[in-house]
């Protein structure tokens, strides 16, 4: 998510094609922290779009004493936090509630998928979990461990974008990555757990809507990167492994034209001033 300068110079002053250059750039990173903060597309969609704004509509206030790519994250992170009225907020999860939800599950006689659907939906279910566990860690230990772990943001920049120092960064990144790890070891069976296995709860997702086989989570991924994560998530080397080797989400089409179309406007280069 490197931009160089001139870039955000030509762009303050009324190019286009610099504009969208840093869109282009920063829309990746900025949805997929977006999702694995929010945990569900359609509001991870909202956020990258309300955050583009803000980063657009604040260029002039980039004087490049940081990277650029720390500025952006500094402003999604503010937003992220301070998120409201979205499904995971307004209902929170636990490693608790979690955890009950797979002890008390108990695999239905009835199955309904043949072996060829129960694969593909049990990989379904494999992606999507991993996105709504994030939601178990409270936001700022969330975002850290997003950080930490997924975009592999060290401790000096993880300062420089938290607010934290840089020592309460790692030590926190540390907590997360033990209680994640300690959950995933004992329930998932990609991390060695044996509470929980995917295919088995193919069914009892589809019965609680958590797959919907006519939008299939999987939608929204990198096709080329799909082979190689599911490989790397299903020989981790260490529980939260999982995480680091998660694919890269793209998002919607209909998301980018929005934001694309906004730049053709007549008066769309005020919103930089």
């Amino acid at each position: 998510m490197e931009i160089e300068i001139y870039h955000v110079d030509q762009a303050i002053n009324g190019s286009k094609e610099a504009l969208g250059a840093i869109i282009e750039n920063i829309e990746g990173p900025v949805f997929n922290l977006s999702l694995r903060m929010l945990g569900r597309i359609e509001d991870a969609e909202d956020a990258k779009q309300d955050i583009l704004i803000k980063v657009i509509t604040s260029l002039s206030s980039y004087k490049g004493k940081s990277l650029f790519s720390t500025w952006v994250y500094k402003i999604a992170v503010n937003h992220l936090i301070n998120e409201k009225n979205k499904d995971f907020v307004n209902h929170p999860l636990s490693f608790e509630i979690f955890g009950s939800d797979i002890d008390r599950y108990v695999s239905s006689s009835v199955d309904q998928t043949n072996p060829a659907e129960k694969k593909i939906f049990s990989e379904e279910l494999k992606l999507s979990c991993t996105n709504v566990l994030l939601q178990c860690l409270n936001p700022f230990d969330r975002l850290i461990f997003i950080l930490g772990t997924m975009f592999d943001v060290d401790s000096r920049l993880g300062s420089e974008i938290t607010g934290l120092s840089a020592d309460n960064f790692r030590q926190r990144l540390s907590r997360s990555r033990k209680v994640m790890s300690t959950f995933l070891s004992e329930y998932c069976e990609h991390a060695g757990g044996k509470k929980c296995n995917c295919i088995n709860r193919v069914n009892y997702a589809l019965s609680q809507h958590r797959i919907d086989p006519a939008l299939p989570y999987s939608s929204s991924l990198v096709p080329e990167r799909i082979s190689t994560s599911k490989s790397a998530m299903e020989n981790i080397d260490a529980a939260t492994a999982l995480y680091s080797n998660l694919l890269r989400h793209s998002s919607k089409q209909q998301a980018k034209e929005y934001l694309f179309n906004l730049l053709k406007t007549d008066d769309f280069s005020s919103l930089t001033k």
